[in-house]
């Protein structure tokens, strides 16, 4: 069944709930929508593909509508492959289509996919009339790539976002956040703009100002919810979001071999607790991927990290986490560090390292503990290093 964006506008994207991990390496348990759109005018218009596995339901769609008509412009927002893999399968279908980005669009569009035949440049700000519809793009970059940009639809308000304002999850019936819960997607949302666009959360702050002199009556982006209720609460979650404001609250993570760090972390989770902090979240990086605890990071003020010594290092399922919060740097945030060891340590010097290296503010001393945590002066600095943080999460 197809469903209307409005009286010529359709949606025309597929559900993918069979990829584990989204770009090979963040996991999507509740699935991903890949978005796109058919404009049916005087001229006929695509507005980004789908992932190239999921092809023959996406042309399925595209006929459903147009029967044997023939596709006018595919509108290119943004060359990455999981937008725009099916490029070349819907130029063969419609040999005749012109291709529609900016200047920077088609040189890694055709480092993916070859030569591109029929293109169309536009320029920031440029309008293309195609009947009752007239097109705008608006150049975003660096959200997330160079080449990224937006489409409005004047006439009916609609912002064709791409990856801006997009989450995780497989639309189920409804593809509007009037139609679903849209708190189930809440999460989802926000975990992928901290591992996907919180990198670039300056630039995205950008456009978010300059998009607001838009009259947006719609939010279509090429992943997840299509926003046409609540668009108020989509644009402050990113505001917030790109302005790095967090909320009261602290996360600790710790990597462990044989329980040790483990018991180290439940007893700086009391310290907080002391602290009067409500919202404390746990977690053992060998058992949760990143992408969800750099969510809960992204969401909250506090961050407590600690690992086991291995081999003169640390525990090495903890590297990945460190090095994306130096990669993504999020901000306003206090930091506290622990570590555990038995003969050579290395697990808090590592981590050490790596907070050296991001700037972390660290507010609290560093513990490190030998062995278990069993004796009473390693209880009490551990409980002291999370109250520490608690109070200083409540304070800033």
């Amino acid at each position: 069944m197809i469903t209307n964006l409005s009286e010529k506008i359709y949606y025309v994207g597929v559900n993918d709930r069979r990829t584990d991990y989204f770009e090979n390496h963040i996991e999507i348990p509740n699935g991903v929508s890949y978005n796109s759109f058919l404009i049916v005018d005087d001229k006929t218009v695509l507005i980004d593909p789908v992932e190239v596995g999921f092809t023959d339901e996406y042309l399925h769609k595209i006929r459903q509508i147009i029967g044997s008509r023939g596709i006018d412009f595919l509108i290119i927002n943004h060359a990455e492959p999981d937008h725009s893999s099916a490029l070349a399968t819907v130029i063969r279908e419609y040999p005749e289509i012109t291709i529609v980005g900016n200047a920077k669009t088609f040189a890694p569009l055709e480092a993916f996919y070859g030569e591109i035949r029929n293109k169309k440049i536009v320029a920031d700000g440029e309008t293309l009339n195609i009947g009752r519809h007239e097109l705008q793009f608006f150049t975003v970059p660096m959200v997330h790539w160079p080449e990224s940009m937006v489409t409005y639809e004047q006439t009916t308000g609609i912002l064709f976002s791409n990856d801006a304002f997009g989450g995780f999850g497989a639309l189920c019936g409804g593809i509007f956040d009037d139609e679903v819960n849209a708190s189930f997607y809440e999460d989802d949302m926000r975990r992928y703009y901290a591992n996907i666009v919180g990198k670039v959360a300056a630039p995205t702050l950008k456009a978010i100002q300059r998009l607001g002199s838009l009259k947006i009556k719609m939010i279509a982006p090429s992943h997840g919810l299509i926003w046409r209720k609540d668009i108020a609460h989509v644009l402050e979650n990113y505001t917030k979001w790109s302005s790095h404001q967090s909320e009261e609250g602290v996360v600790i993570v710790y990597g462990s071999m044989y329980g040790n760090t483990a018991r180290m972390a439940d007893i700086i989770a009391q310290g907080v607790a002391a602290a009067g902090i409500k919202e404390i979240k746990v977690y053992d990086v060998a058992r949760t991927e990143s992408s969800f605890i750099m969510s809960d990071i992204w969401k909250y003020k506090g961050v407590v990290i600690g690992a086991c010594a291995h081999y003169g290092n640390m525990f090495p399922n903890m590297t990945m986490l460190v090095h994306e919060l130096n990669e993504f740097k999020p901000q306003n945030k206090v930091f506290g560090l622990f570590g555990g060891m038995s003969w050579s340590g290395g697990g808090l010097k590592t981590l050490s390292q790596f907070a050296e290296e991001g700037k972390w503010n660290l507010v609290a001393e560093n513990v490190e503990v030998k062995g278990a945590p069993i004796r009473e002066d390693d209880i009490e600095r551990l409980f002291e290093l999370g109250r520490k943080v608690g109070e200083e999460t409540v304070s800033r």
